[in-house]
C-alpha cells in the first residue's frame, strides 16, 4: 500500500481541510470520529444472527460461508481488533473460524453447501469452488494480524488452487456460485472474486505471493484478470483496480486512467457512490426499481480501493467520499446502509441487511485505511 500517498495524513493542512469539508468533530488524537465499537457490535450481531438461521446449517455441525456477510466480516473484524486494541475474538468469530477450519481440515469428506439435486445442475461444482476460495480469503485475512500463515490457511489455499480452472476461456478463475443474485452470486461474480482472491494473495503473510509452488497458478489468475477486464461491469473493474495495486500488469495505463475518470464522474453530489451505477442493473426481479441513493458499499469500496491505489490527499473526490462515510454511520446500529440489487426485501428479514453487512465491513476498512 502506498501509505505515504494516502489522502489522510490527518495532520497539518490535511487535517484542516478534512475538518472544514466535513464539519465532523475530531477526536483528541486527530482522527475523524466514527464509532468503531458500534460497527464491531453490528458485525458481530449479524454474524451471530447468520449462525442461528436455519439456512446456513450444513453437515457435521458446520456453517455455510456467505459472500455478503461472512467474507466481508472476515475482512473487517480482524482490522477492528487492531483499531480497538482488543485481541479477544468474539464468540461469533470463534464459531465462524472453527467451522471453516473444520471444513478445511476434513475437506475431502465434507458435503458441498449446494448439490445438483435439488439446487440444479452444476451447483455442486460451483459450491466447492466458491467455498474453497472463501475459506482461503477469510483465513488469510486473520493471519495478516500475526504476520504468519497458519497450516490450515495454507491447506485452504491448496484446496482452492486444486479447483482453479486450468484450461478453456476462463482458465485462471474459479467456477462461481450463480443464483442470479448480483453482485456476489451471479454470472459476473466469477471475475469479481477472482480479483478479490488476487488481492488477498498479495496481502497474505510470509510473502506467499512469491512461493514458487503457486507461480503457475498465479500467472493463470493474472492472465485471466487481464484478458477479461474489458468485458466486466464497472464494479468488477474497480475490484480489478484493487488487485492491480499488487499485480500492475492486470491494467494498462489507459485502462487505469479511464477507470478513475469514470468513477469520479459517477460520484453523487452528496459525496457518495451508488452500487446501481456500477453495473448493468435495472429493475429487480420483483420489478421494483433499484435504489439510486448513495450507499455504504459502493462508497466504501471505491474509497478503499482509491486509498490503497495511492490516491493523494489533494484528491477532492476521495475527500468527499470519506466525508460521506463519516456522516452516514447509523448511530443507532453502527452500520452503513446498502440495498439489494435483486429484490425489495422485508426490512425485518435476515436477507434485507446482507448488503449493509458488506457496506459496514468495507466502511470500516476505508476509514481505518484513512488513519495515519
Amino acid at each position: 500500500m502506498k501509505r505515504n500517498a494516502r489522502f489522510l495524513a490527518i495532520s497539518g493542512s490535511a487535517l484542516g481541510v478534512l475538518a472544514l469539508m466535513s464539519g465532523t468533530k475530531l477526536q483528541a488524537d486527530g482522527e475523524a470520529a466514527w464509532n468503531q465499537q458500534a460497527a464491531a457490535k453490528y458485525l458481530d450481531s449479524r454474524e451471530t444472527e447468520w449462525q442461528a438461521w436455519d439456512r446456513p446449517q450444513k453437515d457435521r455441525g458446520t456453517l455455510c460461508i456467505s459472500c455478503h456477510t461472512q467474507a466481508s466480516y472476515g475482512l473487517a473484524r480482524p482490522v477492528l481488533h487492531g483499531a480497538m486494541n482488543d485481541e479477544n475474538q468474539s464468540p461469533a468469530e470463534r464459531a465462524m473460524l472453527a467451522s471453516i477450519e473444520k471444513r478445511v481440515g476434513d475437506w475431502a469428506q465434507m458435503q458441498p453447501f449446494y448439490s445438483d439435486i435439488p439446487s440444479g445442475a452444476g451447483k455442486e461444482v460451483e459450491s466447492y469452488n466458491t467455498e474453497a476460495v472463501l475459506n482461503a480469503f477469510i483465513l488469510s485475512s486473520y493471519d495478516r494480524r500475526s504476520g504468519h500463515m497458519g497450516e490450515v490457511t495454507r491447506k485452504a489455499f491448496e484446496n482452492a488452487w486444486a479447483l482453479q480452472s486450468k484450461k478453456g476461456p476462463d482458465a485462471g478463475s474459479w467456477v462461481w456460485q450463480n443464483f442470479g443474485l448480483a453482485p456476489f452470486e451471479s454470472k459476473e461474480s466469477q471475475y469479481h472474486w477472482a480479483a478479490l482472491i488476487a488481492m488477498a494473495i498479495a496481502k497474505a503473510p510470509g510473502n506467499y505471493r512469491s512461493d514458487p509452488a503457486i507461480a503457475g497458478n498465479l500467472d493463470l489468475l493474472n492472465s485471466y484478470l487481464r484478458s477479461h477486464y474489458e468485458a466486466q461491469p464497472l464494479l468488477n473493474k474497480i475490484v480489478a483496480y484493487w488487485a492491480a495495486e499488487a499485480f500492475p500488469a492486470i491494467l494498462d495505463s489507459d485502462q487505469h486512467s479511464q477507470l478513475v475518470q469514470r468513477i469520479d464522474q459517477l460520484q453523487h453530489a452528496d459525496g457518495g457512490w451508488c452500487l446501481a451505477d456500477l453495473g448493468p442493473w435495472g429493475a429487480r426481479a420483483d420489478k421494483s426499481p433499484v435504489e439510486t441513493r448513495s450507499d455504504g458499499y459502493a462508497t466504501a469500496l471505491i474509497a478503499l480501493v482509491r486509498e490503497e491505489g495511492g490516491t493523494g490527499r489533494e484528491d477532492a473526490h476521495l475527500a468527499r467520499g470519506l466525508k460521506w462515510l463519516l456522516d452516514n454511520q447509523d448511530k443507532s446500529t453502527g452500520a452503513w446502509t446498502a440495498w439489494s440489487l435483486n429484490k425489495s426485501r422485508d426490512p425485518a428479514s435476515i436477507p434485507a441487511k446482507f448488503m449493509s453487512d458488506a457496506a459496514t465491513a468495507y466502511a470500516v476498512l476505508a476509514l481505518e485505511e484513512a488513519k495515519p
